[in-house]
């Protein structure tokens, strides 16, 4: 039986009248809420659930003065699934979108990565979801509301690594580095997600490994703590598990170009004694370039550009840190100062000044100077004693003009709970001789699940919900021309 070939002779009688183009008017939209601003939160947990909510903060919340005067708010979920099949370690978003951009352009990427060995890849919407009757947000019986968002899209996984991923960086839209336990480096092309280059950082050499260790041969701790590249993009410092030093690397050449030992008054300073590992836990770099700090257990040291010790930060009373950023905030006007911003385990978020420094009196170990302690965020005293796993901070400075100088603080608690801050940059500027409590908590979001990372951002403003419409519209009549194309 062969298949004849339809003809619609009507069309070849008649000549061909473009016929008026309707556009579907889109529904009105069913909620309105008052959302100067909006959020987006991403946080990975051990139970290998990867969750998205967004905050939409309304403009009341941001100019109270008081937490009694900022009218409540609730969070909605916009995505929530099991990413992995073991642990999520890491978190690691693209530099976001400008609003002037096209519509196809405004994503964001992100890579979360796991013990499983697995890096998986997310393209992220940067505008909040459009609410109305084709996409209401759905009540759920645990109180919250689900709004997915149709252009969030899960673009696949790499497979390259051989071990644990310990962490994840884009230092641009066009390039991601990873870093695992396999003691390699491995740098992707975001366009096809091929690797172009890798490093191979060295094995540490076993010390102090007891004479009754029952460890299998290539058991000793290996592996990438942590890396940090520099705004330049040429060079990369890298921290190694069982290794007291630190790694320089030349992007350029992708070759090692040198390596500092963290010597015995460095390591005194933070508190690291001789039966300590002695091994940095995270590092990073100041918006200039000019400085880097490190962070061992129990504190921190900054180093200058000729890797010579600049200060250190012990936090008082003595804690554990758990994560370090630098972080270029307005404080006045125009004016930006660079803070190094330090979470700890009882619950504090600290922010040090690098450039006013104090002696250091009593101490005949170390004769570093200390890093000037500036605020406070959180802690027992403002009634917040849960260890902080992981934190972001979001600039207000292109919002509107009463919000220029101040920001937002998204903080994580290894027990679930996700609480976003709202503090002034000139709280900052005014603290000098003693550490100022700063920040008012704006909202609380109970995730369920223990944290491990986290990561954020603000969101572009809601797009029109007619351009969902007129997408499909467009969709929907390519699939039809492909089917008659297919069908002839």
């Amino acid at each position: 039986m062969v298949k004849r070939k339809r003809t619609d002779a009507s069309k070849e009688d008649k000549p061909a009248v473009p016929s008026p183009k309707t556009t579907k008017s889109a529904p009105a939209p069913s909620e309105a809420p008052d959302a100067a601003i909006t959020v987006q939160v991403i946080t990975g947990s051990y139970e290998r659930v990867l969750h998205g909510f967004t905050a939409g903060i309304p403009a009341a919340s941001l100019k109270a003065k008081t937490e009694a005067e900022s009218p409540k708010f609730d969070c909605v979920d916009t995505f929530l699934f099991e990413a992995h099949g073991s642990a999520i370690r890491c978190l690691a978003l693209s530099p976001l979108p400008k609003a002037t951009d096209s519509a196809e352009h405004q994503k964001v990427m992100l890579a979360s990565g796991a013990t499983d060995e697995r890096i998986n890849l997310y393209s992220i919407s940067a505008a909040p979801p459009a609410v109305n009757d084709d996409y209401p947000s759905v009540p759920t019986l645990a109180g919250n509301k689900i709004l997915e968002n149709p252009r969030n899209r899960e673009l696949g996984s790499l497979l390259h690594h051989t071990a644990s991923l310990t962490s994840l960086s884009f230092p641009s839209r066009s390039k991601l580095l990873a870093a695992g336990e396999d003691n390699t480096i491995s740098i992707s092309r975001t366009r096809d997600w091929s690797v172009v280059s890798t490093i191979k950082a060295p094995n540490p050499k076993v010390q102090g490994r007891p004479s009754g260790d029952t460890a299998p041969l290539g058991g000793a701790p290996s592996g990438v703590n942590h890396f940090a590249v520099h705004p330049s993009m040429k060079l990369m410092l890298t921290l190694g598990k069982g290794e007291r030093c630190m790694r320089l690397w030349n992007l350029v050449t992708g070759r090692k170009a040198g390596v500092l030992n963290f010597t015995r008054e460095v390591l005194m300073g933070v508190n690291e004694s001789r039966f300590s590992s002695g091994e940095g836990r995270r590092i990073t770099w100041d918006s200039e370039g000019e400085e880097f700090a490190v962070a061992f257990e129990w504190g921190a040291v900054v180093f200058g550009i000729d890797s010579i010790p600049k200060c250190r930060v012990v936090p008082g009373p003595r804690s554990k840190l758990h994560q370090m950023k630098y972080v270029s905030l307005p404080v006045k006007g125009d004016e930006k100062k660079d803070f190094l911003v330090l979470s700890t385990e009882d619950g504090r978020v600290m922010f040090y000044s690098t450039k006013d420094l104090k002696e250091a009196k009593d101490d005949n170990d170390c004769t570093i100077p200390h890093a000037t302690p500036v605020a406070q965020l959180g802690g027992k005293q403002a009634g917040f004693a849960g260890r902080i796993k992981d934190f972001d901070i979001l600039s207000l400075e292109e919002q509107a003009k009463e919000l220029r100088n101040d920001f937002l603080v998204v903080t994580a608690s290894s027990d679930g709970v996700v609480r976003v801050w709202k503090a002034s940059g000139k709280d900052l500027a005014k603290a000098k001789d003693e550490t100022v409590q700063i920040g008012r908590v704006l909202t609380t979001y109970e995730t369920g699940n223990r944290i491990t990372c986290l990561t954020s951002f603000v969101m572009l403003p809601a797009e029109d919900p007619s351009t969902l419409f007129d997408s499909e519209e467009e969709s929907s009549e390519n699939e039809e021309d492909s089917s008659d194309s297919d069908d002839e």
